[in-house]
């Protein structure tokens, strides 16, 4: 049966389940959003529609992706297919309470306009379930910290795609030293240009080649955070 032959109210939810699975990876928004909506009609909690229908499917993109079998623009076309299963499901979980993985400020920084990088990792991140506030393009460091102030995130992420861009991360970092801020949030850097030994020398927790790996790293540093909170 070939994919436009599947009528997907005709699944049943653990073949519907891996349908969409199979659609998030194709990057089908439509039938993203029709499973979203068969599930929840069928009385699934919007948080498990997110869990094991969207965030998992993503899980095995961003995998793909990681180890080189998908790139960026199909990647885009999963992440813009994930979107519209969010848009439907986030009124919802907002609603219900549904617990986060966390929550993610995320900005290209001043002199730079790229958003390509940013946006991939702003939607991956929104696939594994944080919620994501997007400053754009070229920020300068006031605008990172009223955005830090104002939404309080566990996580700053940083992009640049210019060498010349690429020393102002290190400007916002110090400025959130002076404030004596920087120990409160996680500060993830990423962008071409980028490496593990410049993420280090200018302080953030971390450098993180690409979206996948972004993803990994902000669950990984948001559990020992907590966990670190837990135990003081």
């Amino acid at each position: 049966m070939s994919d436009d032959e599947i009528i997907l109210s005709e699944l049943d939810d653990e073949e519907l389940v891996q349908q969409m699975h199979d659609d998030l990876y194709d990057g089908l928004k439509e039938e993203i959003e029709e499973g979203t909506r068969i599930l929840l009609d069928r009385g699934w909690a919007p948080y498990k529609v997110l869990t094991e229908a969207l965030v998992e499917g993503m899980r095995i993109v961003g995998e793909d992706f990681r180890d080189g079998i998908l790139f960026v623009p199909e990647v885009l076309l999963s992440a813009n297919a994930m979107k519209a299963g969010m848009a439907i499901l986030r009124p919802l979980l907002a609603a219900t309470g549904a617990p986060k993985q966390g929550k993610m400020v995320i900005g290209t920084v001043k002199g730079d306009i790229h958003d390509i990088g940013k946006n991939l990792v702003g939607m991956m991140m929104e696939g594994a379930g944080f919620d994501v506030v997007d400053l754009g393009i070229n920020n300068p460091v006031e605008k990172y910290l009223e955005a830090l102030e104002t939404e309080q995130p566990d996580i700053l992420g940083m992009s640049a795609l210019l060498t010349t861009t690429m020393p102002y991360m290190k400007v916002v970092i110090d400025a959130m030293k002076e404030k004596g801020i920087r120990d409160e949030f996680i500060v993830l850097v990423g962008g071409a240009p980028l490496n593990e030994d410049f993420g280090k020398a200018i302080g953030a927790d971390a450098y993180c080649r690409d979206a996948a790996v972004t993803v990994e790293t902000a669950k990984d540093l948001v559990k020992r955070k907590h966990n670190i909170r837990a135990s003081a």
